[in-house]
């Protein structure tokens, strides 16, 4: 069985064709392209911004013309992670599906069904003659992976519509009402390249086998961050041997736990057999203590060459202290909503640049905005004191729940109609775009849902293939049941 083989065939249809549109966040092109295209064919007014969102606008079918106008919104790009080895190149190369039991995955990259798959629900009511609905605007945003830029940008007469439904969430049988405001905070570490000293034993760590994820919704699984447990055993070798360190990378995007993390330092010779000893005592230990969400943990050593220079020994242990002693994880839960995520950080993170910097990024969310602001200062303070350069994104707003909207009460009505039991009503701990719309169009009575995807912005992304119908028939009677203005 393939993807071509799923039902409902229509959406399952058109997010196989999105799967084979390169669409990385900033350089989303070719996707855009493909949206005016499908416009164009289907005889649809459409509208681009500045930016690059679009909105494609359908009339309502007929009999529903007095329902107020409902807005379908999800975002175009993709977060683009791939496993060590796996050749793709995500600025040209389609993504590769395949099923497994009751999940469709890719192979060895992410699936990009974040959010691939509201956009393909939003084409395929776009191009049906026979679903009843509305007046639809249909929203597709830009770069909302790397800083929700595209909903940052959207001008306050861009849309119309009365009510917007977010196809952007990941469990289904559950409704979004709120989400956490995030912040990213960067911290560059200038270093001075000195000479490789003499009867030194080369070696490079390296942390493989995590699974990763989103930083938001998966953040109070405990997953392992790379970052940490790389500079975990670096650390422990500073502080009992002459380390020196050429080179360290770790993690990639600022809203994914990092996956994979290496190092390339160095110990006076007569110490080799120690840095072997010093990861045989101390890997056992991390693979326990994370053995029931990352079981896959390898640590591993070996030698390597000689590298052209170190980096300066006082930014060295500057940088493997304020590591060691940044948070990462949980930091509170809410005490009005049960079980969700208050406020977090993510140690995203660590790279080495060409003009002699270290660049550390971590993320802050919560859905309380002096926390979030509080604890990107408790990031900030951290590296300040390790004599870093400190930096703050503008972040982005949260949402604030609101149990008394209408098309809550729709959707619930709708969910308990099909499926016989009561849809959990939640707010989620990612971001969402939606406190940004909520900002510039405050009349807007919003909700979120969507299919269940997991691991999301890891290359073990997967969607599960029988939440996708009942996702897609709980849409369509939303749209059929939008109260009367």
């Amino acid at each position: 069985m393939t993807i071509k083989d799923l039902k409902p065939t229509g959406i399952w249809s058109y997010f196989h064709e999105i799967t084979q549109i390169p669409r990385p966040s900033k350089k989303e092109g070719k996707i855009i392209a493909y949206l005016l295209d499908f416009a164009k064919k289907h005889n649809l007014e459409v509208k681009k911004d500045d930016a690059g969102n679009v909105l494609i606008i359908k009339s309502a079918t007929k009999g529903k013309e007095n329902l107020p106008t409902v807005i379908l919104q999800g975002h175009v790009d993709m977060v683009c992670e791939k496993n060590a080895g796996t050749v793709h190149d995500f600025e040209n190369d389609p993504i590769e599906t395949y099923v497994d039991g009751d999940w469709l995955k890719a192979k060895g990259t992410t699936l990009g069904a974040d959010n691939g798959m509201g956009v393909a629900a939003a084409l395929t009511i776009l191009a049906s003659d026979t679903i009843e609905h509305g007046k639809l605007e249909c929203l597709f945003t830009v770069d909302e992976e790397t800083g929700l830029t595209g909903a940052y940008a959207l001008g306050q007469n861009f849309l119309k519509g009365d009510i917007l439904i977010n196809l952007d969430t990941e469990e289904e049988g559950e409704i979004y009402i709120g989400c956490a405001g995030g912040k990213v905070t960067t911290a560059t570490f200038t270093y001075k390249k000195e000479s490789v000293p003499a009867n030194y034993f080369w070696f490079k760590v390296e942390v493989k086998g995590l699974n990763g994820g989103h930083s938001g919704s998966e953040i109070h699984k405990g997953l392992g961050n790379a970052n940490k447990i790389l500079n975990r055993y670096l650390w422990e070798l500073s502080r009992k041997h002459k380390l020196v360190l050429a080179e360290i990378d770790g993690g990639n995007l600022h809203n994914a736990i990092a996956r994979e993390a290496y190092a390339i330092a160095g110990v006076p010779y007569g110490d080799k057999e120690k840095v072997i000893v010093e990861l045989n005592t101390l890997a056992p230990l991390i693979e326990a203590e994370l053995k029931a969400v990352d079981p896959n943990l390898k640590i591993t050593v070996g030698s390597t060459d000689v590298p052209a220079f170190v980096i300066d020994g006082t930014t060295t242990i500057n940088l493997l202290n304020s590591i060691y002693a940044c948070p990462h994880g949980v930091l509170g839960m809410s005490f009005e909503i049960p079980d969700l995520v208050e406020t977090s950080t993510n140690l995203a993170s660590v790279k080495m640049k060409d003009n002699n910097t270290i660049v550390i990024t971590a993320s802050q969310r919560s859905s309380t905005n002096s926390l979030k602001d509080d604890v990107a200062n408790m990031v900030n303070a951290v590296f300040t004191l390790a004599q870093a350069e400190v930096k703050h994104s503008a972040g982005y707003p949260g949402w604030r729940p609101n149990p008394e909207s209408k098309i809550l009460a729709v959707a619930k009505e709708s969910y308990k109609k099909l499926s016989g039991k009561d849809a959990e009503i939640m707010a989620i701990h990612a971001g969402l775009e939606c406190g940004l719309f909520l900002e510039k169009y405050p009349h807007l009575d919003m909700i979120s849902c969507g299919p269940t995807i997991r691991n999301a912005h890891s290359p073990e992304e997967q969607i599960n293939i029988p939440s996708v119908e009942k996702w897609w028939d709980l849409l369509l009677d939303i749209l059929k049941n939008i109260p009367v203005k």
